[in-house]
């Protein structure tokens, strides 16, 4: 079969290439899936680079995130049946035409969702609404985020919507407040002007901010820290910018903030099956009622993986970029 391998860390537009590699065969408790559709999420690529927290040993594959139909089931497996289309987000080497994954880790895909916002199912949209949980807010409650145009931000301001929940989102762009205003989302403020603190207190008035989103890192996180209540909590969840929090010791000190990590793999491995499972089925209600939506911006074959790369990369894109085998 054809999948992307990488000899070493790098840039993922120069490393990763297609290479013919045996077929894989499932063994108990596992599914053969035939992959269909595959997103590039940050942490794919930061996994090239060698820059994540999980280092694979070279040659290593590459991508995470699938939907595809089962091909053949191992000893054991049960409740899955061959043809059927499932989604995975925990499968190390999706970016390739087959790939064996842990049966129980699987999510059978209704009818109703397309392939297209099937691939992005679990990853980015589980870790949004398993971040609000983690949080666990109240209807009326008001949280900040920054990268609120990234696909976890529109996600969790959607998700929280659905809640009750106020999100305030932060972009470093003027655009960025057009674009998630077209998608429905409203309360978005842009940073790259001096006065956006002003237009922060119109739009929150004097409500409490009780928690904060960072997926930028640098003074991106003390500018979310500052504008937090006392005992606000501030959850670290990337660093597209910067792997640095800059954050004023006096907003920490004088407030008392709390501040977390959420790294998705130690949150989902802590949560029991009733939790995972009522989320899970709180998203496909959200996705096929279009309340959330999983935009695509391009979809490109596994031999164009440097194209991919780039526009995954690309600012101001509004969607996901997917690979299809």
């Amino acid at each position: 079969m054809r999948a992307l391998v990488q000899p070493q860390f790098g840039d993922p537009a120069r490393v990763l290439s297609v290479q013919e590699v045996p077929d894989p065969e499932p063994g108990p408790g596992q599914a053969l899936v035939r992959v269909l559709l595959s997103p590039i999420h940050n942490h794919d690529l930061w996994t090239v680079r060698g820059s994540y927290g999980f280092k694979p040993e070279m040659p290593a594959r590459a991508g995470t995130e699938a939907v595809g139909v089962v091909e053949a089931l191992g000893e054991g497996v049960e409740h899955l049946a061959v043809g059927q289309r499932v989604a995975t987000g925990g499968s190390f080497g999706a970016w390739a035409e087959l790939i064996v994954a842990p049966a129980a880790g699987l999510v059978p895909v209704p009818d109703g969702i397309g392939d297209e916002a099937a691939c992005q199912l679990v990853s980015m949209p589980f870790s949004a609404i398993a971040l609000l949980d983690l949080l666990d807010l109240s209807e009326g409650d008001w949280i900040v985020q920054n990268a609120a145009n990234g696909a976890v931000g529109r996600l969790v301001a959607q998700l929280a919507a659905a809640r009750g929940v106020h999100v305030l989102g932060l972009v470093r762009r003027s655009a960025g407040v057009e674009e998630l205003r077209e998608q429905g989302i409203e309360r978005v403020v842009a940073t790259d002007d001096d006065g956006w603190r002003d237009r922060v207190r119109d739009v929150v008035g004097d409500s409490s901010v009780v928690a904060g989103v960072d997926s930028v890192g640098g003074s991106a996180a003390g500018d979310v820290v500052s504008l937090l209540a006392d005992d606000g909590v501030l959850v670290v969840f990337g660093a597209m910018a910067s792997p640095t929090l800059e954050i004023g010791s006096g907003d920490v000190i004088f407030k008392q903030v709390t501040i977390k990590g959420f790294w998705g793999s130690r949150v989902f491995a802590a949560m029991s099956r009733e939790k995972r499972a009522a989320l899970m089925g709180e998203l496909v209600s959200g996705i096929g009622s279009g309340a959330l939506t999983l935009p695509v911006e391009e979809v490109f074959g596994l031999d164009e993986i440097a194209d991919a790369a780039r526009a995954s990369a690309e600012p101001g894109r509004r969607g996901k970029v997917l690979l299809r085998p």
